[in-house]
Parts: C-alpha cells; sequence; structure tokens
C-alpha cells in the first residue's frame, strides 16, 4: 500500500505539471467573480501545501523560499498580496523538484506513527502514509479547480 501511495502521489503530480504547463501566463492572474482566488495561486498553493504535509509526516527540509506562506497558506488571497508573486517559471519549477524528491521517499516511511495525531477538522492523521495520501487528494482538489478557473476564464473571453 506504501508504495502506492507515493506512485499515486506521482502520477498526480505528472497530470499537474502537463496540466499548469499548457496554461498561458497571462491567465494564472485573472480572477473570475465566482472565485476567491487565482489559477496563479493555486498553482502556489500546491507546491507550499506538499511541502506543508511533507513536514508534518517526516523530517524534511523545504527548500521554498519563505515569501510563499505569506503567498499561499491556507487563508491568503490574491488581493491582499503587496509584493510581486513567483512566476509561473518558478512555480514549474517548484513543482518539477517537488516530483523528484517524491522519488527519494522510501515506502517504508509511509506506515511509520506520527508522533501525535494530526487534526484537521473532522479528519484525524495518525500516520505519515495517511498525511501524504491526503496532501495528494488535496492537490488533485485544488486541479479541479485549476480546470474550472481555466473554463470560466475562457468562457468569458479574457
Amino acid at each position: 500500500m506504501a508504495t502506492t501511495i507515493l506512485n499515486t502521489g506521482k502520477t498526480v503530480r505528472q497530470i499537474a505539471l502537463h496540466q499548469i504547463q499548457s496554461i498561458p501566463e497571462e491567465k494564472f492572474d485573472i480572477q473570475p467573480e465566482a472565485f476567491n482566488h487565482t489559477i496563479r495561486w493555486n498553482v502556489g498553493h500546491i507546491v507550499f501545501a506538499l511541502d506543508f504535509f511533507f513536514s508534518l509526516g517526516f523530517p524534511f527540509h523545504s527548500n521554498l523560499p519563505e515569501s510563499y506562506a505569506g503567498f499561499f497558506h491556507t487563508g491568503t488571497k490574491p488581493s491582499d498580496w503587496t509584493s510581486q508573486p513567483p512566476s509561473k517559471e518558478e512555480l514549474m519549477h517548484y513543482l518539477s523538484q517537488q516530483l523528484n524528491r517524491l522519488s527519494e521517499i522510501s515506502p517504508a516511511l509511509m506506515d511509520e506513527i506520527l508522533k501525535a495525531p494530526i487534526e484537521m477538522g473532522p479528519v484525524r492523521f495518525e500516520t505519515v502514509g495517511e498525511v501524504c495520501n491526503f496532501a495528494f487528494c488535496h492537490e488533485a482538489m485544488h486541479l479541479s479547480t485549476i480546470s474550472s478557473l481555466l473554463k470560466v476564464i475562457e468562457c468569458e473571453g479574457k
């Protein structure tokens, strides 16, 4: 099962890279009226969240710039940004780098019990694998949001 979790993560990330690469950067900052965020925010949130979830599960050193938390942590939004967010190219770099790092994780780590259970709203995680599995589901949800954003932007002719 542990190998399956990691393989799912790699597959989701490969889909993300392919999907995001095909979106022109000029559409990254358009925020349709019905949405709270932009494509850039969702992509950055995917990058930031994976490092965040990994840091909960096992010893993990994030190599993301400190500014990413202010741009992409839960509760942030583009309308509050006061400085230039990362470019599509930079976000793609970190997405690719994280995919490479997924290949370095030992499947044996997935079965390790967390030092303390992690509770996020109604969910509770007790193993590293549960945290990682949620991280990959979370990424897929944001990919769906990106797809929805893109469809609305294109329907509005922007």
